[in-house]
């Protein structure tokens, strides 16, 4: 199973599907609400939004409204690249090691990095 290396809370750009302007999510930015692993999906904020019927049920103090909800649906997570936060445009993550000393050890840590600028995210 390959490496996730978009996490919660990341800002995304759709890289994949049909255009905006004809009725798709290319190009939409918004922010990563879950992370899939198993499954390789990631749910973005705005993209990706599909319509569920609910039927108008009973609760324990009274009546539940039905109707239609809108809700965003899960993407696969080869269609999103994340946005370098110095230009934002959608860019590849690298990753580098470096040293850091805490308390008079010195431990080994990964940092993410982008490719497109070099810059740590």
């Amino acid at each position: 199973m390959p490496k996730i290396k978009i996490k919660k809370g990341d800002l995304v750009q759709v890289i994949a599907g049909a255009r905006q302007e004809r009725g798709g999510d290319r190009g939409k930015q918004g922010k990563v609400l879950e992370v899939f692993p198993e499954t390789n999906r990631v749910l973005v904020e705005g993209v990706n939004r599909v319509s569920k019927h609910r039927r108008a049920g009973q609760t324990a103090k009274g009546g539940a409204t039905g109707g239609i909800e809108i809700h965003e649906a899960p993407i696969h997570i080869s269609n999103v690249a994340l946005v370098d936060p110095k230009d934002n445009k959608p860019t590849r993550i690298g990753y580098r090691e470096e040293e850091v000393e805490r308390n008079g050890r010195t431990k080994t840590v990964r940092v993410r990095v982008s490719r497109r600028t070099g810059e740590d995210i």
